[in-house]
């Protein structure tokens, strides 16, 4: 009788852990589809509930995000930015993640908050980590799913032509900043786009190996 009880508690505990990490999968993917449409209020809303449900949350594959980041970037988004720095940072501190979009924000969010000096070397890092990242993926993964990554090198041309004018004595803020948004958003679309054409890929081998038996 006791090992019965046992085993129901047990298998309730595995149930309901479950449940809850659906519950997060779901609050972050429609946190984020919000977020690619502007729609800022309802994705922090959306990241904020998968935050207080797990704080310590992973999402995506290849692009390894923890939940925090995509609160910074929502809290961001909405302008709401010592929030945000707070967000970002503790982001920057957990492990099994990409830091590098997180750093670009919390560069992004220090130059809107008037310490430009500093955020302007996160901003720089952020670019940086972002580019090697892609050049990696690309390239070690070049005959499976990182031929999908950038595969018209709009992200990295991009990069590449904002550390050009970093390099330089004169920065246009207002651009470097617009850029850094799109470089941020592009990636997180981008996400997207190569888990779709990856399935898409992967779909059209195995019916084509169907159709040869």
């Amino acid at each position: 009788m006791k090992m019965r009880v046992w085993l129901m508690l047990f298998y309730g505990s595995i149930f309901l852990s479950g449940c809850a990490s659906f519950q997060v999968d779901t609050d972050v993917q429609a946190g984020q589809q919000a977020f690619l449409i502007g729609n800022n209020e309802q994705a922090l809303a959306y990241f904020q509930s998968a935050a207080q449900k797990d704080p310590k949350y992973i999402y995506g594959t290849a692009l390894r995000q923890n939940i925090w980041s995509y609160v910074g970037r929502a809290q961001y988004a909405v302008g709401r930015f010592s929030e945000a720095r707070t967000a970002l940072q503790k982001s920057l501190l957990l492990e099994q993640n990409n830091r590098d979009i997180a750093r670009l924000y919390l560069g992004l969010t220090m130059a809107r908050s008037g310490d430009r000096q500093q955020g302007l070397g996160e901003i720089e890092s952020g670019m940086k980590g972002i580019h090697e990242w892609l050049e990696y993926i690309t390239e070690a993964h070049r005959f499976s799913f990182g031929q999908f990554w950038d595969p018209r090198r709009e992200i990295r041309t991009a990069i590449q032509s904002d550390l050009a004018m970093l390099s330089g004595k004169d920065i246009d803020w207002q651009r470097l900043i617009a850029d850094g948004e799109w470089v941020g958003k592009r990636l997180e679309e981008e996400s997207d786009l190569a888990r779709r054409d990856e399935r898409t890929d992967l779909d059209r081998d195995s019916g084509g190996n169907d159709g040869q038996r």
